[in-house]
């Protein structure tokens, strides 16, 4: 493709069945070539190299508008397709009449909440400034991410934390950066993420569920019966998909449909234990599923629409967060055993684990409840604990990057980590193990920011994918020199 001597050629890539849709934009001017490139509607990122003459510059240009083409990139008119659509569950909280729940700790993370998960180490909340923050059990914070843009959701799968944004992107929070795992297609308007084993489910507005494999490759899509599926789990045999209409499940390797249960009441909210998934609704109820076939075990009644739900692993309290800033306890056989007030807002998500309840609410708080019986017994006769209120000073965002510490290949060679290598394959950029006792035919699932083809990475270990045909990156990653 021929170059003027003063030019911009402006691309667009916008790849279906869920893929990319980003933008690429060469600007020439005499000896210098300014490459600016990103997602469609957001700013991107901007390089700008100068070269010894005005023909070598022209050469470069044209050689990475070719680079680009062969790539599917085609020319495009900036502005045309938009940036991406962004829904967020409507705010309807009111302060809840109930009495006060014994919370531990609060900490308010600075804007409304949806994202926690917690481990054996830490609480994690993300909220729509982007921000995520860690702490212990005990209320500490630990850390702070800044990622680009509001925090959906953060998920688990196995060692692996992630929050999914709504610029699109699903960020791998296990090193000291950020860095981009997987991307979805600007013209799905997320409401909810999940992974197991390196594949994504992503509910969307439409009702739709739509899953992407470890290499950030379109699975399969069904279009789900309902509108508005805030609900997405998944396991090693299926996804479990609640929208407006119920509870459906497909098959994990396909997408084959299973079974599907009508709900009364849009569904807002999923959760699951190892056989069974949890949906809240918006007619106050919590379904409790058999996973294999549907069986509604049992149905749990809420004052309010239900944001939010959860349960104790072992299965025997079930409990619900509703829009009236009030969360509720119930037994395995659908009896409320408590309904308590928050103190600061809605639970918009909600985990159990250890007797304690970990709520981030529409104020933005993650809250620390005290579930078990006797601190439960206490705040129903009005006698609560002295609840601390965590400070997060002195904390600096720690943001995405595409650039690495790097490493000498010595010190790789010495037994410190495990090399892999960037290759090009057609239009995609692959990881391989180059360390040895590693299979060299099996990808590596490794973050999409930072590959360049030809490099190579220390990575801190490498795990084998739960189903085997993949290794998984884990950890710290370096770029060797």
């Amino acid at each position: 493709m021929p170059v003027a001597a003063e030019s911009t050629t402006y691309l667009e890539l916008s790849e279906e069945n869920g893929g990319a849709h980003k933008f690429y934009e060469v600007r020439l001017s005499g000896t210098e070539v300014t490459v600016s490139f990103g997602r469609i509607g957001e700013k991107g990122q901007t390089r700008t190299t100068g070269y010894a003459t005005a023909e070598k510059a022209a050469a470069a240009a044209a050689r990475k508008i070719g680079e680009k083409v062969r790539k599917g990139y085609a020319p495009a008119v900036r502005g045309v397709r938009r940036r991406r659509p962004v829904t967020r569950r409507e705010i309807t909280s009111s302060r809840s009449t109930a009495r006060q729940a014994p919370v531990l700790w609060r900490f308010r993370s600075g804007a409304p909440a949806f994202g926690v998960f917690v481990d054996d180490e830490h609480a994690w909340v993300g909220n729509q400034n982007g921000d995520v923050f860690t702490l212990t059990h005990d209320g500490e914070v630990t850390g702070r991410f800044g990622l680009p843009d509001g925090v959906k959701c953060i998920v688990a799968d196995d060692f692996w934390i992630y929050a999914g944004c709504d610029d699109g992107r699903v960020y791998d929070l296990g090193g000291k950066v950020p860095h981009v795992a997987y991307e979805i297609a600007a013209d799905v308007d997320i409401y909810w993420l999940d992974i197991h084993d390196g594949v994504l489910g992503v509910s969307d507005a439409r009702g739709g569920v739509t899953t992407v494999d470890h290499e950030d490759e379109f699975q399969w899509r069904r279009p789900g019966s309902g509108s508005h599926a805030w609900m997405v789990r998944c396991d090693e045999d299926g996804v479990y998909h609640g929208d407006s209409s119920g509870v459906a499940r497909y098959a994990a390797r396909d997408g084959a449909p299973e079974w599907s249960v009508p709900t009364e009441g849009s569904v807002l909210f999923g959760w699951q234990e190892a056989g069974e998934v949890f949906a809240g609704t918006s007619r106050g109820l919590v379904y409790r599923l058999a996973k294999h076939d549907g069986e509604v075990r049992a149905r749990y009644r809420c004052d309010a629409p239900v944001f939010s739900c959860a349960a104790s692993p072992d299965g025997r309290y079930v409990f619900a967060g509703d829009n009236h800033s009030s969360v509720y306890c119930f037994d395995a056989g659908g009896t409320r055993l408590w309904k308590l007030g928050t103190g600061c807002g809605s639970a918009y998500s909600m985990q159990y684990r250890g007797e304690r309840l970990y709520l981030v609410t529409t104020d933005g708080t993650l809250a620390c409840v005290d579930a078990g019986e006797s601190a439960v017994r206490e705040a129903q006769g009005g006698r609560l604990p002295q609840t601390a209120d965590v400070k997060a000073s002195g904390w600096e965002r720690v943001t995405p990057t595409r650039e690495l510490e790097t490493v000498r290949a010595s010190s790789a060679a010495s037994g410190h980590g495990v090399v892999v290598e960037c290759v090009q394959e057609g239009a995609r950029t692959r990881v391989r193990v180059v360390s040895p006792g590693y299979d060299p035919s099996w990808r590596v699932q490794f973050p999409k920011d930072i590959r360049v083809p030809g490099a190579r990475y220390v990575v801190s270990e490498v795990r084998v994918a739960a189903r085997g045909g993949f290794y998984r990156a884990r950890g710290e990653i370096k770029r060797l020199l």
